[in-house]
C-alpha cells in the first residue's frame, strides 16, 4: 500500500459531541510548544485518526498569526501521521480522536514544528499502545 499524504475533511475534528467527550474525559500531555488531549473513540470511524488543531486567540491577537501556526502544525502533521500514527492505529485496530493545542510563546519556525511533532506522536503512539 502507499503512503497518502493527504488530509481530508474525514481526518478533522469537527463534532460537537466528540470535542465536549474529548475534553472531558479525554487524557492529556505536554509535548512543548504542543498540549495534546486524546481518547481512544468508540464509534466506528473512517479513519485510525481523528484531529482538531488549536491556537490561542489569546495569546496570538492577530488571525494571520493563529493560522500561520495552524499550518505550519497541519502540514507537520500531514507529512508523518501515516508512519508514526496509523500504521500502529490499524495494527492495534484502534481509532483515536484528539487535539493539538499550540501554546508556545512565539510563532515557531516550520523546522521546529515538525520536529516537536515527531515527538509527539511518537509519544501518543505510546500511549495508545498502553
Amino acid at each position: 500500500m502507499s503512503k497518502t499524504y493527504t488530509f481530508t475533511k474525514e481526518e478533522r475534528l469537527c463534532n460537537k459531541r466528540l470535542i465536549d467527550q474529548l475534553f472531558h474525559n479525554g487524557s492529556s500531555f505536554l509535548c512543548y510548544p504542543f498540549k495534546v488531549s486524546w481518547l481512544t473513540a468508540t464509534d466506528p470511524q473512517p479513519f485510525p485518526a481523528q484531529v482538531l488543531f488549536a491556537v490561542s486567540k489569546k495569546r496570538y491577537k492577530r488571525a494571520v498569526d493563529r493560522n500561520l501556526l495552524k499550518r505550519r502544525i497541519r502540514e507537520a502533521y500531514r507529512l508523518h501521521k501515516e508512519e508514526y500514527l496509523y500504521s500502529l492505529c490499524n495494527e492495534k485496530d484502534k481509532r483515536v480522536i484528539f487535539s493539538i493545542g499550540y501554546i508556545g510563546k512565539e510563532i515557531a519556525p516550520y523546522d521546529l514544528i515538525e520536529k516537536k511533532m515527531l515527538k509527539l506522536l511518537t509519544q501518543l503512539s505510546e500511549q495508545i499502545a498502553k
